[in-house]
């Protein structure tokens, strides 16, 4: 609907951005942490590793500082499970607790809230040699870690991300680099019960922090986009309906309800791939009651029905595969691309909004949102990224649409605070306000440099979202 009268953003509106461990921190086999899956993973090829990244580990005070000085209210960002643990269980890091304590401390300082991810892709490689989540075990595993977080940082940390896109793990993990499906005979099998033990593991540490944190608030954390149809032909629109079960809504449906999608579950029955779920499984999912909804939304899908004659294709986080039988992605001509071939959908942003919050009725963060880019550092120490800010400022104006719709909205955090390494795509593809002052593989001296979107930004958080122009 159009709407002539806007309401005000919420007072207490959490304006911040987004980092995850592995790709900002470096110090990636120092200071007592252990390797993680992406560690180990060979990386794509002309891509740098993991050991540097933007050095967040020696720079969190400078960069946190940046933040402040945009005005940050929250610093989404992920523990490393193997700097806690660096075998996974077992002893504990004191280095890395310590190192998170003065993060979370820095951030105090500017009365920036902490909002923390538990797990973001970096399972500790000591489990997956064990065999990953496709243990039981793993369930125990995980919440044994949470105990330790809530132990640690609960006094100070009041908003709590439990798995990052879980729904991404599953369906595109071998793209970045979480799971090998080589001899797998039943793909579908594996990463269903490995699923299954996520959803498993993500409850039970939402019960715990209830226990365990005062005032604690936990939420998931998947990566949501709104499928359409390629067309108003009734086909089509079971295509669509068939994806957002299997991409959104499964995830979301057992966060808050704790019950499994009757879609996704028709598709794992046909594909002999049902999980192995033990007596009291479902009550532990039913009984884990989220705060609030966090969730990552980059661009929309559209596919159109799918005969079932044609191979499976292949995605990424936001490139929708196909599936025989089930959907067939569609490119949408309707809407532009970034540099790296994700469609950008603004109206797609309040229509997922609106669609998330009809069916679940929970408050709402998007924890990452952003445009990736090939940014370029002028001789006078400027970027010039108006690309940013055009994509920014146009989902930003959808928040304050939904807003004033009565969707309940609590933050917003872009990916990504400062530049980083992207999951599949390197150095090269920067999302930040911040400039990180490295290449590929030339190091530089790592220095940092305000971008335009940063000024921008900060305009932004100290009207509320009012004032979003140039």
């Amino acid at each position: 609907m159009i709407l002539k009268k806007l309401k005000p953003m919420p007072k207490d509106f959490l304006w911040g951005a987004s980092t995850s461990a592995y790709q900002v921190e470096g110090a990636n086999l120092t200071h007592g942490k252990g390797p993680s899956v992406q560690d180990i993973k060979k990386v794509p090829e002309g891509t740098s590793e993991l050991d540097v990244c933007a050095d967040f580990y020696h720079h969190y005070k400078e960069d946190i500082a940046l933040m402040a000085e945009m005005g940050f209210k929250t610093f989404r960002f992920s523990v490393a499970w193997s700097r806690i643990l660096p075998e996974g269980t077992g002893a504990v890091n004191q280095e890395g607790i310590d190192f998170y304590n003065n993060v979370i401390d820095e951030c105090l300082k500017y009365n920036i809230e902490p909002l923390v991810t538990m797990f973001h892709f970096d399972l500790p490689a000591a489990l997956e040699k064990k065999g990953g989540w496709s243990r039981r075990e793993s369930v125990d595993e995980f919440v044994n870690f949470a105990k330790i977080l809530y132990e640690n940082y609960g006094d100070r940390v009041k908003y709590w991300l439990t798995i990052n896109e879980q729904n991404v793990l599953t369906l595109n993990g071998e793209v970045i680099g979480t799971c090998d499906l080589k001899g797998v005979d039943n793909k579908y099998k594996k990463l269903y019960q490995e699923n299954h033990h996520m959803l498993l593991a993500q409850a039970k540490a939402m019960a715990l922090c209830h226990e365990m944190v005062p005032g604690g608030k936990i939420g998931p954390a998947p990566n949501i986009s709104l499928v359409y149809p390629a067309s108003c032909k009734p086909k089509d629109v079971l295509a669509a309906q068939n994806l957002n079960a299997i991409r959104n809504w499964l995830y979301l449906d057992m966060a808050v309800f704790g019950r499994y999608n009757n879609l996704v579950w028709a598709f794992l029955e046909e594909h002999d791939a049902t999980p192995v779920i033990e007596d009291g499984d479902m009550d532990i999912m039913a009984s884990a009651h989220p705060d609030f909804i966090g969730f990552n939304y980059y661009s929309t899908a559209t596919v159109e029905w799918n005969d079932g004659t044609e191979p499976a294709g292949r995605g990424d986080q936001q490139i929708s595969g196909d599936e025989p039988g089930v959907f067939k992605a569609y490119p949408n001509p309707n809407l532009l691309r970034t540099e790296f071939g994700w469609e950008i959908d603004p109206d797609g942003f309040r229509a997922t909004m609106r669609e998330i919050y009809s069916r679940y009725h929970l408050p709402m963060i998007v924890t990452e949102n952003g445009l990736g880019a090939y940014d370029k550092l002028t001789e006078d120490g400027k970027v010039h990224d108006q690309y940013r800010i055009e994509y920014l400022r146009k989902h930003i104006e959808q928040i304050k649409l939904a807003c004033s719709e009565g969707v309940e909205m609590m933050g917003y955090c872009p990916w990504s605070a400062i530049d980083l390494v992207s999951t599949h795509e390197g150095v090269v593809k920067r999302y930040g306000f911040i400039y990180v002052n490295r290449d590929e593989f030339d190091l530089k001296d790592l220095a940092r440099y305000k971008k335009d979107s940063f000024y921008w930004y900060k305009k932004v958080i100290e009207t509320n979202g009012e004032d979003l122009t140039d």
